[in-house]
């Protein structure tokens, strides 16, 4: 059978219980975008089942095969926690005063952080763990980031439990706008989630976009408000108020202890970039995709 190169409407693919037919014609889906994003929409729906399988199969075999566990959902913020706490205490470094105890500021912080750079790499480990089943099944794609998306969430309850007792042995004060805090949560989650789609077709093809990530997070970490509190001036701060993740991450933590939201506005703006960013990057992970399967399999 030829394959076809242009629109990707639908091709005959089994997902969970239930069969669609797809479609390959030359003209580009971008001529017609109401029925693109409306076909994206359903397609989104359908794939659920699917992607609940995958996650429990994941989730399920991340620990079962590991002697620690989900300890292992703790273990790198508590590491670093603990070492920028000595480096304070010790004065190695000078961090400045945080609005609640260190070591629960920086846990808190570096689990926020983690959330986010796992949104970011999350849709690249999944097209590249999944190449295998890209090349020789025809399914909903969209099933693999919903399953990645599914493991981040539940990664990050376990995290939570462990914010959750600091709070209580700091005796840490607890705003009621804490219940908007999953709002903020999530759009960070979304601003990662919208750069990984955008890497993920470049990354199925090239394992060099996922070292060079781990590179790049690591210094992007070092701009932004996690093991040290908002700077107040100099170049420094500027680096890090033009951090994208630093409306969103301090946003989150203002909102869990003070509720009192410091830059407002570069939330909502970050906010949107990010709603948009999701969708654009949706929908060159869509497009990009039936070239990436065809690349990897010829």
């Amino acid at each position: 059978m030829n394959k076809l190169r242009g629109k990707h409407l639908r091709t005959s693919q089994l997902v969970g219980k239930r069969s669609t037919k797809i479609v390959y014609k030359p003209d580009s889906q971008l001529r017609n975008p109401v029925r693109l994003f409306k076909e994206m929409g359903c397609d989104l729906l359908a794939s659920r089942e699917l992607a609940w399988q995958l996650m429990v199969r994941d989730i399920s075999a991340q620990y079962r095969q590991s002697l620690l566990g989900i300890c292992w959902a703790v273990i790198p913020p508590v590491i670093t926690a603990l070492g920028f706490t000595f480096a304070n205490n010790t004065n190695i470094v000078n961090i400045g005063a945080t609005d609640m105890p260190y070591p629960a500021y920086v846990m808190f912080s570096m689990t926020l952080w983690q959330t986010f750079t796992e949104a970011l790499t999350s849709p690249i480990q999944a097209v590249t763990s999944a190449k295998q089943m890209l090349v020789k099944i025809n399914f909903l794609r969209e099933a693999l980031i919903l399953a990645k998306l599914g493991q981040l969430f539940f990664s990050f309850a376990i995290k939570l439990v462990l914010i959750v007792a600091l709070f209580l042995w700091y005796q840490i004060p607890v705003s009621w706008t804490a219940i908007l805090a999953p709002v903020a949560l999530i759009h960070l989650v979304m601003l990662g989630t919208c750069f990984g789609l955008l890497l993920a077709p470049l990354g199925v093809l090239y394992n060099d976009i996922l070292k060079v990530l781990t590179y790049a997070t690591g210094f992007w970490l070092f701009l932004t408000p996690v093991v040290y509190p908002l700077p107040k001036g100099g170049e420094l701060a500027t680096l890090v108020q033009l951090n994208p993740v630093t409306p969103l991450l301090v946003s989150t933590r203002e909102l869990t202890t003070t509720g009192i939201l410091s830059n407002p506005f570069g939330f909502w703006l970050v906010s949107l970039i990010a709603i948009l960013g999701l969708l654009l990057g949706w929908l060159v992970y869509r497009l990009a995709m039936p070239f990436v399967v065809e690349r990897i399999s010829s």
